[in-house]
């Protein structure tokens, strides 16, 4: 267990974050974290009275009769318990673009190869909630299946209110500015270049100390996200466990006249009042907990001699349906890294694939597309939609010819939610003015490079009426 952590708050915010703030290390652990020592219960998680006078209760990630493997549980021992809120009611004014059960009554089927530019960071005060928007997705909350990928556009901190997502775990890829998020756990500051998992039901406040703030958002429903498994590649590599971050106990006892806990259920926003903060939790034990990762420390393989690896060698994380190899939701990323395959078309090839793509830019450029794709910009291409290199990439890497050495990729992250499922596009994303309606013209220019002599055609072809010429 980590040393006690001595700072109590009482009364001035969660706003101020210390910047050597204390983590646990280590993916799936079980963890155990007090803020006052002898806060946390020994040999048993519901005694008649907890030490302090704190209350008891659980949090359920998984079902109870989950196997033992995938369990997912935290018991908390707070200051006032969860329930103590007045009921809810349907937030005013509504949230006009969120989606969480996606069907032809909202979103709209379109196969075509979509982009859209950075979207401006409104002048208007917004916060995390009223910044975040639906791209596209699958499935139903309500149902406990499918996916959904949003994106978030913010320039304030969430004040006097918390937030908690009753439809699914959030992955959250910030792309500009730092997030300041405070935990029924503990508290989180997540940069660009990292990502935080949110798991559903947890209540957070995002604040953002570098002010105008926007990134990436995929939330899955009915599964969690685990590490993919690594085969061949054997015992390390890739994302490790040791390199994944959760909160350590942190709490504040003051009153919160008016505090709203804003809870997105079935897609809709519902308020309930309380007059406390929810980040009352002194200690706390458990494996279901939020956490984050530095993607500067994943470990990316590659081909060492000819081809292209496909783009599954670089799973950060995953969340996993029940048919074997097949995600939900695959978090993929596209770091710094060599390339020095012989005698190989290097950039990513020309593709169709029976799982659907969406990818975002968190820094530099993507080795597949000159000009167009932007840091804070995204694409998506749909299940079975032709894809891959623009015509200014395709024509450089030919030109290099087969004596291109050693390349570094430098100073880039990109990264690709894939899932099985095929989405349905949001009307706002199809009609917004970010939208890069001349995608398709970075494809157009690529032209034949196919020349043969007629005598090269075999005489069975010309027989079989394969004329060609």
């Amino acid at each position: 267990m980590e040393k006690p952590a001595t700072e109590v708050i009482k009364g001035d915010g969660w706003g101020r974050f210390p910047d050597d703030l204390e983590y646990h290390s280590g993916f799936g652990n079980h963890f155990e974290s007090e803020v006052i020592a002898g806060s946390l219960p020994r040999g048993q998680n519901s005694p008649l009275i907890c030490p302090f006078g704190l209350y008891a209760e659980q949090i359920s990630g998984t079902s109870f009769t989950s196997p033992r493997k995938l369990s997912q549980r935290s018991w908390f021992y707070r200051i006032k318990p969860s329930v103590t809120h007045e009921p809810f009611w349907p937030r005013e004014p509504s949230h006009k673009k969120l989606v969480s059960e996606f069907d032809r009554s909202n979103t709209v089927a379109n196969p075509t190869q979509l982009r859209w530019k950075p979207v401006d960071i409104p002048d208007s005060p917004t916060d995390f909630i009223d910044g975040l928007y639906t791209i596209c997705g699958a499935g139903s909350s309500f149902l406990r299946h499918g996916f959904a990928i949003h994106m978030y556009i913010a320039n304030k901190s969430m004040d006097n209110c918390a937030f908690c997502n009753a439809d699914g775990d959030f992955l959250v890829v910030p792309q500009q500015g730092r997030l300041w998020i405070t935990t029924e756990c503990g508290r989180l500051q997540v940069s660009p270049g990292e990502i935080v998992v949110l798991p559903q039901g947890f209540r957070f406040v995002v604040d953002l100390p570098d002010g105008p703030s926007r990134g990436y958002v995929a939330e899955v429903f009915g599964t969690h996200f685990q590490l993919p498994d690594l085969g061949p590649i054997g015992a390390n590599g890739l994302a490790a466990s040791r390199d994944f971050l959760a909160p350590t106990a942190w709490f504040e006892d003051c009153p919160r006249p008016g505090f709203t806990i804003i809870q997105k259920f079935g897609g809709e926003l519902f308020n309930a009042r309380q007059d406390f903060s929810p980040f009352n939790v002194v200690a706390w034990h458990g494996n279901y907990v939020p956490y984050k990762y530095d993607l500067s420390k994943f470990c990316p393989y590659n081909t060492v001699l000819i081809d292209h690896g496909d783009p599954s060698i670089n799973t950060v994380l995953t969340a996993p349906t029940d048919k074997p190899g097949v995600a939900l939701l695959d978090f993929v990323i596209f770091p710094p890294r060599w390339l020095v395959a012989e005698h190989t078309f290097r950039p990513p090839y020309y593709h169709r694939n029976c799982m659907s793509e969406f990818m975002g830019l968190i820094y530099g450029g993507y080795e597949a597309k000159a000009d167009g794709f932007l840091p804070g910009g995204a694409s998506l291409h749909s299940c079975m939609t032709p894809h891959g290199p623009d015509t200014k990439t395709y024509e450089a890497t030919v030109a290099r010819g087969n004596e291109a050495g050693p390349h570094k990729i430098t100073d880039t992250m990109a990264f690709m939610f894939e899932s099985c499922l095929m989405p349905r596009t949001c009307p706002w994303a199809l009609d917004s003015h970010f939208r890069d309606l001349d995608y398709y013209q970075c494809w157009i220019g690529l032209k034949s490079h196919f020349s043969h002599d007629k005598t090269d055609v075999k005489s069975n072809d010309l027989q079989n009426g394969n004329k060609s010429g």
